[in-house]
């Protein structure tokens, strides 16, 4: 008896307290450990990007660029990521985050993406990287090899069409979504604004060419000075050799009615 009331109990507490399962919150990474780049020229290069085109867009409050940061797209699965080297959104609000996560942003992706090239990364960037930025609709996917290693000319462009991504190669490209164009120079990728033609600097590049330009600016000033000083020593050099040779000469002497 006493046991068929205990179940009878237990049964009703099940009734009135469902089961509840908890489930552990889903973590998404914020790095793998690996370093931003394999060299001192990739790091430099892709530095440049980010906080070039970050001071492009510095007054625009819905364009959003970032670079080696991961990429969620899918909710749910901390596997699907991708971490491109540099990538601009338009239509996202400005603002640091620790990851990107699609679904947060109301879906948007990138519209263009950088990878600074390598050899050691070139499977990755041609294959998985590229399928995966098909996938998200990015229009424009630049890669770029500094060293040479194995893109001949070092810069391509994948421009996103109907049928897949269409494959251009040049030393000089434009993005049609950035309104840039794209100049290779030695082991570095420049940017230059299509309407005015001036080349975008970072920050800190744009810091050293105002200083360079103070300097130059000083060194014109003190060039001045010291041509005008110059002049004025000869001058004054000129004026007192004219002096002594008049006192060399002497009062010269006139005869009657004015003659010598």
């Amino acid at each position: 008896m006493a046991k068929a009331l205990a179940e009878v109990e237990e049964k009703v507490k099940e009734e009135e307290w469902p089961t509840i399962v908890l489930r552990p919150p889903i973590y998404y990474p914020e790095s793998d450990g690996k370093p931003m780049a394999e060299s001192d020229t990739h790091r430099k290069q892709m530095v440049y990007l980010i906080e070039a085109l970050d001071d492009y867009f510095r007054d625009d409050p819905q364009v959003y660029v970032a670079g080696n940061l991961f990429l969620y797209y899918e909710e749910g699965d901390p596997h699907q990521v991708v971490a491109p080297d540099v990538f601009v959104v338009k239509g996202v609000p400005k603002g640091d985050r620790r990851t990107y996560k699609l679904w947060e942003e109301e879906n948007k992706g990138p519209q263009v993406v950088f990878e600074v090239t390598s050899r050691s990364t070139r499977k990755e960037d041609l294959g998985p990287k590229k399928g995966t930025y098909e996938m998200l609709g990015v229009r424009e996917y630049f890669l770029f090899d500094p060293l040479g290693e194995y893109l001949e000319p070092p810069l391509v462009r994948y421009w996103l069409e109907e049928g897949g991504y269409r494959r251009e190669a040049e030393e000089q490209l434009v993005s049609e979504v950035l309104g840039l164009e794209l100049q290779v120079e030695g082991e570095r990728l420049w940017l230059y604004d299509l309407e005015t033609g001036e080349k975008l600097l970072s920050p800190l590049e744009a810091q050293a060419a105002r200083r360079a330009e103070a300097a130059a600016r000083q060194e014109a000033e003190a060039r001045a000075e010291r041509e005008a000083a110059a002049r004025r020593e000869a001058e004054e050099e000129l004026a007192r050799l004219r002096a002594e040779l008049a006192r060399l000469r002497g009062p010269e002497k006139l005869g009657p009615g004015g003659t010598l």
